[in-house]
């Protein structure tokens, strides 16, 4: 089970190791352009696949990849997708352990 005390590594560690890989080491060897962004924000959704009935979060995983590429290539800053990947997985987190805590009481 989630323990509220996981919650900041929750956010931490997936965001900022992703990033290192998806902009900070795939992105740029592809190319800081369209099809760099395309290719390395695909792989950032299929990363997240978790079995067959949830396409659908693949595919909004992979929007959010492409998101995350376009604002490093935009900005030419890769803190930028850290922090917004960081604090996403920490409010997503949040929110999980909250209605899993009402779901108990």
């Amino acid at each position: 089970p989630l323990h509220w005390g996981d919650i900041p590594w929750m956010g931490l560690l997936p965001g900022l190791s992703e990033e290192l890989l998806f902009r900070g080491v795939m992105l740029p060897a592809i190319g800081l352009n369209w099809f760099g962004i395309l290719i390395s924000g695909l792989s950032f959704g299929v990363l997240h696949t978790s079995g067959l009935q949830q396409w659908a979060y693949v595919i909004w995983a992979s929007v959010i990849g492409i998101v995350l590429a376009i604002s490093a290539v935009a900005t030419g800053n890769l803190l930028v997708p850290i922090v917004a990947h960081i604090t996403t997985n920490l409010v997503s987190s949040l929110v999980w352990k909250a209605r899993q805590t009402q779901d108990l009481a």
